[in-house]
């Protein structure tokens, strides 16, 4: 698991493609020739999740939560109408829960039925979020899955681990990092990352 997160993070193009991969790709070909799909629409669409509605939308709901305890507030109390002031809706995120780690309490989210992602925050799930080790191990060996990602935890810091459903997506609001104080919420959201908000990583 670590193996495909690792390749999938670091080493673009330089892989030869998965068989998923081989098999979405001759499925869209089949399609296009057929005429069912426009390959013009379905770049926009990807292009659409991979660079407006990616992680950098959930790293400015962090970010204000961050910098804005109001909104940190309505944040952990209802998740769904704290993100929509922000403009964040769609689909895969109209029912969203906010969970904050602290020092005591780290989550971890994963979806053991499928691969349930909060598109609209989250952009399009990482491979290995919908990789069939992650998503039984994460339940089972939470602590065994982070060091895997290199979230080594202290022993009296509880895990608690999440599991998506088609009705609730989860985010994680990571700890805010030490010395970040002074830094206005533009700056904020640069600091957090993808994983920071599924929580196989801590800022």
């Amino acid at each position: 698991m670590a193996h495909d997160h690792h390749d999938h993070d670091h080493h673009h193009g330089q892989e030869p493609p998965s068989d998923m991969a081989l098999r979405v790709k001759a499925l869209e070909s089949l399609l296009v020739e057929k005429g069912l799909v426009d390959p013009a629409a379905l770049d926009a669409i990807v292009e659409h999740y991979e660079h407006k509605v990616g992680p950098r939308n959930g790293a400015r709901v962090v970010a204000k939560a961050w910098s804005d305890p109001e909104f940190r507030r309505r944040l952990l109390d209802d998740a769904s109408d704290a993100i929509a002031e922000l403009g964040y809706l769609g689909r895969q995120g109209e029912h969203m829960v906010a969970v904050e780690n602290t020092p005591e309490v780290h989550n971890l989210v994963v979806c053991t039925l499928c691969s349930c992602y909060p598109w609209p925050v989250l952009g399009l799930p990482p491979t290995w979020y919908k990789s069939s080790p992650y998503r039984s191990r994460a339940v089972i060996d939470p602590r065994g899955v982070l060091a895997e990602f290199g979230t080594e935890l202290p022993e009296d810091v509880e895990v608690r681990v999440w599991d998506s459903t088609a009705e609730v997506r989860y985010l994680v609001i990571p700890q805010r990092p030490a010395g970040s104080e002074g830094l206005d919420e533009e700056a904020l959201a640069a600091m957090v990352t993808r994983d920071g908000m599924i929580g196989t990583a801590r800022l």
